[in-house]
């Protein structure tokens, strides 16, 4: 696992994705909460010390980033036929899946770290205010957990096709389906008691909890389990593959 995780991330910055991944996250993010003052999310009108605009918008981004840097996992492996040659190494299918999971989850929390600048510049703003470290530190946990289930289901979209592009498609869809289309489904209200269920299976659900400041065990556990479930699905595809 550790040979595949190391390729990987070699692979990651031995070439512009890793940087234009990062780029691309911090300058739209910042570009939304700081120069565009018609934005939902443009924190110089928000009245409290916390970050919540920025946790709110972060997740639509990182639905881009990560189907874009995952989409190649295994669909490139696929066309190129290189993915005979890893399963020949002493490794299982498992520490295959997990190494590259592993890599672009990194990535991912990589990404992230640009962006304790908010964090500051909040404080420098609030010179009245003390800004809410627990609702902060609540909400970069539940991001890093949301960017596990981002990972998770963009590497299973690969594991489905040697096409990149069909990969990246799926991959978006997928996340954007568990961020929000169940909970959005859930509030049409067409299926009586079912709705709430069907909100509750949402990772929007469980990761506003975390926006909030309230890190609750049955959230960690339901977003840990939508994480190891993909993972679990991949490695039936990568078996599969290997038969």
């Amino acid at each position: 696992m550790r040979s595949i995780f190391i390729k990987e991330i070699k692979q990651f910055f031995s070439s512009p994705i890793a940087y234009l991944a990062m780029g691309f996250f911090f300058v739209l993010s910042a570009l939304f909460l700081w120069f565009i003052p018609g934005s939902n999310y443009y924190i110089p009108t928000y009245h409290f010390a916390n970050l919540t605009p920025f946790f709110e918008l972060a997740p639509w981004i990182m639905i881009f980033v990560s189907a874009a840097i995952s989409m190649k996992s295994f669909s490139e492996e696929f066309k190129s036929g290189t993915i005979e040659t890893i399963l020949t190494k002493p490794l299982s299918s498992y520490q295959i899946v997990l190494g590259k999971f592993l890599s672009i989850w990194l990535l991912g929390i990589l990404m992230l770290l640009p962006t304790f600048i908010y964090a500051y510049s909040i404080q420098q703003l609030s010179i009245d205010t003390q800004i809410d470290i627990k609702q902060i530190i609540s909400g970069y946990i539940g991001l890093i957990l949301l960017m596990a289930n981002f990972s998770a289901l963009g590497i299973f979209a690969s594991s489905l096709f040697k096409n990149q592009v069909n990969a990246f498609l799926t991959g978006l869809f997928l996340m954007f389906l568990f961020y929000y289309g169940l909970d959005g489904l859930g509030n049409f209200n067409l299926l009586g008691n079912l709705d709430l269920m069907i909100k509750k299976l949402s990772l929007d659900f469980h990761y506003q909890n975390f926006i909030k400041g309230l890190m609750r065990l049955s959230d960690l556990i339901y977003l840990l389990s939508i994480t190891l479930f993909f993972i679990i699905l991949t490695n039936y595809n990568l078996q599969n593959h290997m038969k």
